[in-house]
Protein backbone atom coordinates (compact mmCIF):
# COMPACT_ATOMS: atom_id res chain seq x y z
CA UNK A 1 0.00 0.00 0.00
CA UNK A 2 1.25 3.47 -0.89
CA UNK A 3 0.46 6.36 1.45
CA UNK A 4 1.31 10.01 1.87
CA UNK A 5 2.17 10.53 5.54
CA UNK A 6 1.20 13.81 7.21
CA UNK A 7 3.47 15.50 9.73
CA UNK A 8 0.92 15.00 12.52
CA UNK A 9 1.35 11.23 12.13
CA UNK A 10 5.13 11.56 12.27
CA UNK A 11 4.84 13.76 15.37
CA UNK A 12 2.71 11.10 17.08
CA UNK A 13 5.35 8.45 16.32
CA UNK A 14 8.14 10.72 17.57
CA UNK A 15 6.34 11.42 20.84
CA UNK A 16 5.71 7.79 21.79
CA UNK A 17 5.86 4.28 20.44
CA UNK A 18 2.40 3.08 19.45
CA UNK A 19 0.36 1.43 16.71
CA UNK A 20 1.33 4.45 14.56
CA UNK A 21 4.97 3.46 14.88
CA UNK A 22 4.10 -0.13 13.98
CA UNK A 23 2.33 1.01 10.80
CA UNK A 24 5.25 3.26 9.82
CA UNK A 25 7.62 0.31 10.17
CA UNK A 26 5.32 -2.07 8.24
CA UNK A 27 7.31 -3.16 5.18
CA UNK A 28 4.12 -3.67 3.15
CA UNK A 29 3.52 0.10 3.22
CA UNK A 30 5.46 2.60 1.15
CA UNK A 31 5.38 6.05 2.70
CA UNK A 32 5.84 9.35 0.89
CA UNK A 33 5.98 12.94 2.11
CA UNK A 34 6.68 16.29 0.52
CA UNK A 35 10.04 17.80 1.46
CA UNK A 36 8.01 20.36 3.41
CA UNK A 37 7.66 17.71 6.14
CA UNK A 38 11.35 18.16 7.00
CA UNK A 39 10.74 21.84 7.74
CA UNK A 40 7.71 20.97 9.87
CA UNK A 41 9.72 18.45 11.90
CA UNK A 42 12.49 21.00 12.42
CA UNK A 43 9.99 23.68 13.48
CA UNK A 44 8.30 21.38 16.02
CA UNK A 45 11.29 19.50 17.47
CA UNK A 46 11.30 21.54 20.68
CA UNK A 47 7.56 20.96 21.17
CA UNK A 48 8.00 17.22 20.51
CA UNK A 49 10.82 17.04 23.07
CA UNK A 50 8.54 18.69 25.65
CA UNK A 51 5.82 16.06 25.03
CA UNK A 52 8.01 12.96 24.94
CA UNK A 53 10.07 11.08 27.47
CA UNK A 54 12.75 10.57 24.82
CA UNK A 55 16.14 12.25 25.07
CA UNK A 56 17.21 14.63 22.30
CA UNK A 57 19.76 12.13 20.93
CA UNK A 58 17.17 9.35 20.76
CA UNK A 59 14.73 11.67 18.99
CA UNK A 60 17.41 12.63 16.46
CA UNK A 61 18.12 8.93 15.79
CA UNK A 62 14.42 8.25 15.20
CA UNK A 63 14.14 11.24 12.85
CA UNK A 64 17.15 9.93 10.95
CA UNK A 65 15.49 6.49 10.67
CA UNK A 66 12.22 8.06 9.48
CA UNK A 67 14.11 9.90 6.74
CA UNK A 68 15.28 6.50 5.48
CA UNK A 69 11.82 4.92 5.65
CA UNK A 70 9.82 7.79 4.12
CA UNK A 71 10.44 8.73 0.50
CA UNK A 72 10.77 12.52 0.46
CA UNK A 73 9.49 14.16 -2.73
CA UNK A 74 11.02 17.54 -3.68
CA UNK A 75 8.70 20.51 -4.17
CA UNK A 76 9.67 20.88 -7.83
CA UNK A 77 8.16 17.43 -8.52
CA UNK A 78 4.74 18.46 -7.17
CA UNK A 79 4.78 22.11 -8.26
CA UNK A 80 2.23 21.60 -11.04
CA UNK A 81 -0.30 20.14 -8.54
CA UNK A 82 -0.10 23.04 -6.07
CA UNK A 83 -2.74 25.24 -7.78
CA UNK A 84 -5.28 22.39 -7.63
CA UNK A 85 -4.30 21.61 -4.04
CA UNK A 86 -4.94 25.25 -3.10
CA UNK A 87 -8.48 24.87 -4.45
CA UNK A 88 -9.00 21.84 -2.19
CA UNK A 89 -7.70 23.43 1.02
CA UNK A 90 -6.91 26.89 2.30
CA UNK A 91 -4.66 25.49 5.05
CA UNK A 92 -1.09 26.32 4.01
CA UNK A 93 0.25 23.35 6.01
CA UNK A 94 -1.85 20.88 3.99
CA UNK A 95 -1.26 22.11 0.45
CA UNK A 96 1.96 20.18 -0.18
CA UNK A 97 0.48 16.92 1.14
CA UNK A 98 -2.59 17.27 -1.06
CA UNK A 99 -0.43 18.18 -4.07
CA UNK A 100 1.63 15.03 -3.50
CA UNK A 101 -1.51 12.89 -3.13
CA UNK A 102 -2.76 14.31 -6.44
CA UNK A 103 0.56 13.51 -8.13
CA UNK A 104 0.88 9.96 -6.79
CA UNK A 105 -2.85 9.13 -6.86
CA UNK A 106 -2.69 7.61 -3.43
CA UNK A 107 -4.35 8.21 -0.06
CA UNK A 108 -3.15 10.55 2.64
CA UNK A 109 -2.63 9.30 6.20
CA UNK A 110 -3.57 12.14 8.53
CA UNK A 111 -5.42 12.72 11.77
CA UNK A 112 -6.37 16.22 10.60
CA UNK A 113 -10.18 16.33 10.76
CA UNK A 114 -10.39 19.25 8.32
CA UNK A 115 -8.65 17.18 5.63
CA UNK A 116 -11.37 14.53 5.93
CA UNK A 117 -14.00 17.10 4.92
CA UNK A 118 -12.71 17.54 1.37
CA UNK A 119 -13.71 14.96 -1.26
CA UNK A 120 -10.92 15.11 -3.86
CA UNK A 121 -8.45 12.76 -2.18
CA UNK A 122 -8.86 9.84 0.18
CA UNK A 123 -7.71 10.55 3.72
CA UNK A 124 -7.34 7.80 6.32
CA UNK A 125 -6.88 8.52 9.99
CA UNK A 126 -4.87 6.10 12.09
CA UNK A 127 -7.94 4.25 13.39
CA UNK A 128 -9.23 3.67 9.85
CA UNK A 129 -5.81 2.53 8.67
CA UNK A 130 -5.53 0.02 11.52
CA UNK A 131 -8.93 -1.42 10.50
CA UNK A 132 -7.89 -1.64 6.85
CA UNK A 133 -4.57 -3.31 7.67
CA UNK A 134 -6.10 -5.63 10.27
CA UNK A 135 -8.86 -6.70 7.89
CA UNK A 136 -6.23 -7.43 5.23
CA UNK A 137 -4.23 -9.53 7.74
CA UNK A 138 -7.36 -11.46 8.77
CA UNK A 139 -8.25 -12.23 5.15
CA UNK A 140 -4.82 -13.71 4.48
CA UNK A 141 -5.12 -16.24 7.34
Amino acid sequence: MNLIIDANIIFAALIKESKTTEIILDISITLYAPEYVLLEIEQHTKEILEKTSRKKEELEQIIHLLKKIITIIPKNEIQQYIPEAKKITSDQDDIMYIALALKLHCPLWSNDKALKKQEKITVYNTTELIKILYKKDEQSK
